[in-house]
């Protein structure tokens, strides 16, 4: 499931894959992760993203290629789920 999400797949589209209804997905993903498998695709997309800036990608290449909508929805969701904006993560 996590190999799924991590390339970018769906939680619908992960859900057909491993066989499993959509509230199935959801109460196995917290029982291993604590939390959903959308939170879960969030956070493993944010991964994504924050290692092609470390290989020095520009922030709005990065926000397109790690499948956001642009760059201010990367920066959205970067301070949604670390609390600080993406330059301050690549800072650290």
């Amino acid at each position: 499931m996590a190999a799924l999400l991590a390339a970018g797949a769906t939680v619908t589209a992960t859900a057909a894959e491993v066989g499993l209804g959509p509230r199935a997905l959801h109460r196995r993903s917290q029982a291993l992760f604590g939390y959903g498998p959308k939170t879960l695709a969030r956070i493993l997309r944010l991964r994504r993203a924050l290692t092609l800036a470390g290989r020095g990608v520009g922030l709005a290449e990065v926000a397109a290629r790690a499948g956001y909508a642009d760059q201010a929805h990367f920066t959205r969701d970067a301070r949604d789920l670390a609390g600080v904006p993406p330059t301050t993560l690549l800072a650290r």
